[in-house]
């Protein structure tokens, strides 16, 4: 019962602590709320003295109703308790009556207190009786393990938050003490360590944090893959707290030297983070756990550290260099790490990936030089990393190598890589070797320029037909060019080969843009005046180093498809080495090749006759070699045989006679007439062809014979055409008798004004009244041809026309052709 001083506080106070007693819930109800307006919220308040005397006398009864079944009474009864704890003197001298009952409340096997709001309440009360009480909280840590290893994983989120906070409260509280139960609270922090809601998974894993710093550090073991998997968090504050935790172990865990492999791959991981303040605290953190490290080991590093001259010469632009005592660290433990990161580059899930290879770029960064005890491992990581289709992944994994270009010499990196190239012919190989030329300084670089280019060259890798590879090997290319300038003069022609291969066997245009590119760059490296120096340079040996295999050459040889490449894109050169290109032509068009040999040789043939003047007859020297073409190249391949290819050849192989002598590159009173009988044979064979652009281009060919040829055609030449020339007036196509019309026009302007008429008679007869049959067609287009034509052959005997004239005329539809005909010959003859 309360004193006598009690009753002067507050008369009533001995009977509403009577009422906490009675059955009535709402007596019960009012007492509570009366006492907390009579004690802790009167006005004007009471001294602490008097409140520390006044919660002796009632602490008890308020105590027992925190099980009262009544919710809104245990609500009011925990409210009082904690104003109470708030204000009285000595707190902790209350911790042996307020912990028990806490205890019975929270810390039972299965849940007492129903409500979670009063769960909640208790917590707290429970939390700042901690905070209030210290070190005097030791007597009681068993309870409060027991509570809190239920209350963490209670149901109610607002409780695991509040139980973490108070979990973190009280390892700091008695870190003598608590390390002997830490590990109790490492299993029920762990079950919501994922838990949906994010605070919820902060204030975890800062209690992890602070259970552990405080606690057993051997339960790091215990935690860190699960701080790991935090690090993949979609929420930033997650993953700013795994990074603040995993700082402060490294700064300040009791033996975090037992635990820097598992532990610096957690921070360093967070460096590369997506959201900049969480990568420059974890920066800074690093920065600190390395300065640290260096003065903790002051004697160990003493000489490196009177030896510290400033960053390398040859260092990646735009890093802060980490301080010796970071490098360090990673130099004792990068073997332990690397072995795990090794599998994890490759693991099946997409962020576990990303976050490897962006760590291993980290780790580099820090190990500098001493990569290179263990490039072999580090090397195979990147090998197998470079093919991950994640586009982060392959970027991290280049600007890892080209790490290992600024800290690994390259007679250390150049044979190893160079041999799995070589054995493996993979993009991915040849991505690696690319990144880390692009960091690999100039004058280390200039010994194996002739090594990594015959390897870049050789044509088992530069004539791979694949996307993905050009593009490294394009890379690769513009690497060297780049970081090597002038000295790439002495592998000119092997960069050469790998960029002329990559045009002729691209598979994106992007590919080709670049490689034309490149050829500029490669020119002007040498200070060459453009692309047409670097092709002289080089085009002779490039062929020469076909010689031995062009006979073999199928459709799709890699070889045939650069050879055309390359002579398209030579201009003047081609002109200068038609020694060395056309026997090579040549033989791809002996009419024993492949067809689609053939139809490709006479593609290229063409386009270089339709440019003659900048291309085979850059030099006026192909003349010397035109009858060659015409005897060994075109004619053998318009002899007619069976099948679709054989008559698309004969058609090609005449577009080619027809842009040679568009070309006027041969001399028509010399050359022309070498070959006349052997071209005029096969042309009017050609004339019957079953193809109509091959009939037509042969009156054309005919055509340029004829004019060119019309002086020094003899009469019986002229005789055993003309059957051939009035047959194709019967032809299917209308286009190709208008073409014959042409034709006859200049086949007329051959005859000489002394022809012996009555000599050929006969031939006259029949040339005129073939004409004249065609000058009734139903076409009126040819028959306006046909007149031109009978007009231009009317001079050769004008009376022995209009014979015929007068003979067939009543047999025409209309006498209107006829009429004008016999005009024209009455008025030219008058």
């Amino acid at each position: 019962m309360p004193s006598a001083d009690h009753e002067i506080i507050s008369p009533n106070l001995p009977r509403h602590l009577n009422c906490l007693g009675d059955e009535n819930r709402n007596t019960r109800k009012r007492a509570l709320e009366a006492i907390r307006k009579e004690t802790v919220s009167r006005s004007p308040a009471l001294s602490t003295e008097d409140l520390g005397n006044v919660f002796q006398s009632i602490g008890g009864p308020l105590l027992k109703l925190f099980s009262d079944p009544v919710e809104k009474c245990r609500e009011l009864s925990i409210d009082i308790i904690g104003k109470f704890l708030e204000k009285v003197p000595s707190p902790s001298s209350y911790l042996h009556v307020v912990v028990p009952v806490v205890t019975q409340r929270l810390g039972q096997q299965d849940i007492v207190e129903p409500s979670e709001e009063l769960r909640l309440e208790l917590i707290v009360l429970l939390t700042h009786l901690v905070e209030l009480s210290g070190r005097d909280i030791h007597p009681y840590l068993d309870d409060l393990i027991k509570i809190l290893q239920r209350s963490i994983v209670d149901p109610y989120p607002e409780v695991k938050k509040q139980s973490c906070k108070c979990a973190s409260i009280v390892a700091k509280a008695i870190p003598d003490y608590f390390h002997m139960q830490s590990e109790s609270l490492i299993k029920p922090l762990l079950t919501s360590i994922s838990h949906q809601h994010s605070k919820v998974r902060v204030e975890t894993i800062l209690a992890i944090g602070n259970v552990i710093q405080y606690g057993n550090g051997k339960s790091v073991d215990d935690v860190v893959s699960h701080l790991a998997q935090r690090l993949f968090d979609q929420n930033p504050q997650v993953r700013l707290s795994v990074t603040r935790v995993i700082g402060g172990w490294l700064l300040n865990l009791m033996d975090r030297y037992s635990f820097f492999h598992k532990l610096i791959p957690l921070l360093l991981t967070s460096i590369t983070d997506e959201l900049p303040d969480i990568c420059s605290e974890a920066e800074a953190l690093w920065h600190d756990v390395g300065l640290k490290y260096e003065g903790e080991n002051e004697d160990d590093l003493k000489d490196q550290q009177d030896f510290i001259k400033g960053d390398p010469d040859h260092y990646p632009p735009g890093v802060e260099r980490p301080n010796l005592g970071c490098r360090t660290l990673m130099y004792r433990n990068f073997s332990k790490i690397m072995s795990g990161l090794t599998k994890d580059i490759t693991d099946w899930v997409v962020g576990t990936r990303v976050k490897s290879a962006q760590l291993m770029y980290t780790m580099l960064l820090n190990e500098e030089e001493n990569t290179t005890q263990h490039l072999e491992k580090v090397l195979g990581g990147m090998y197998r990393a470079s093919m991950d289709e994640e586009p982060v992944v392959r970027e991290y994994v280049a600007k890892s190598a080209e790490l290992v270009g600024f800290f690994v010499p390259p007679e250390v990196w150049v044979k190893m890589v160079l041999d799995h190239v070589k054995a493996s012919q993979s993009p991915s190989s040849v991505l690696i070797l690319s990144a880390i030329i692009r960091g690999s300084h100039r004058t280390s670089l200039k010994p194996h320029l002739e090594a990594l280019c015959s390897v870049l060259a050789d044509h088992n890798l530069c004539q791979i037909a694949d996307a993905p590879l050009q593009t490294h090997l394009l890379s690769s290319v513009e690497s060297l060019l780049r970081i090597c300038g002038e000295d790439c003069s002495a592998v000119s022609l092997k960069l050469f080969s790998v960029l002329i291969s990559i045009c002729a066997l691209h598979r994106q245009d992007s590919l080709l843009t670049q490689a034309h590119e490149l050829l500029n760059t490669l020119a002007s490296q040498q200070n060459l005046s453009g692309t047409e120096q670097l092709f002289e340079m080089h085009t002779h040996q490039m062929l020469s180093s076909m010689k031995e295999h062009y006979m073999q050459w199928a459709q799709h040889s890699t070889d045939r498809l650069i050879f055309d490449t390359l002579i398209m894109s030579s201009g003047p050169v081609v002109g200068r080495l038609l020694d060395d290109v056309l026997p090579i032509m040549a033989a791809n068009l002996n009419p024993d090749k492949d067809p689609e040999v053939r139809l490709k040789f006479f593609s290229l043939l063409s386009r270089l006759l339709l440019n003659a003047p900048k291309t085979l007859n850059s030099e006026n020297r192909f003349a010397n070699y035109g009858l060659m073409v015409v005897r060994d190249m075109i004619l053998p391949n318009c002899v007619w045989k069976a099948g679709r290819t054989a008559a698309a050849i004969r058609t090609t192989a005449l577009s080619c006679l027809w842009a040679l002598l568009q070309s006027q590159v041969l001399q028509a009173d010399q050359q022309l007439m070498e070959v006349l009988d052997d071209l005029c044979k096969q042309l009017r064979s050609n004339l019957d062809d079953d193809k109509a652009d091959t009939r037509l281009l042969s009156c054309r060919v005919l055509s340029h014979l004829l004019t060119a040829l019309s002086t020094r055609l003899d009469q019986h030449f002229l005789h055993n055409l003309y059957p051939d020339l009035l047959k194709r007036l019967d032809d299917s196509s209308d286009n190709i008798r208008r073409a014959m019309c042409a034709t006859l026009m200049d086949y007329f302007d051959c005859f000489e004004s002394g022809f012996n008429v009555n000599l050929y008679r006969a031939h006259l007869e029949e040339m005129y009244k073939g004409l004249m049959v065609h000058l009734d067609d139903p076409d009126s287009s040819i028959q306006d041809a046909v007149l031109d034509v009978l007009k231009k052959a009317s001079h050769i005997e004008p009376s022995h026309l209009m014979q015929e004239i007068d003979s067939v005329r009543h047999k025409h539809r209309s006498t209107k052709y006829c009429d004008d005909l016999a005009a024209y010959i009455q008025s030219t003859n008058q």
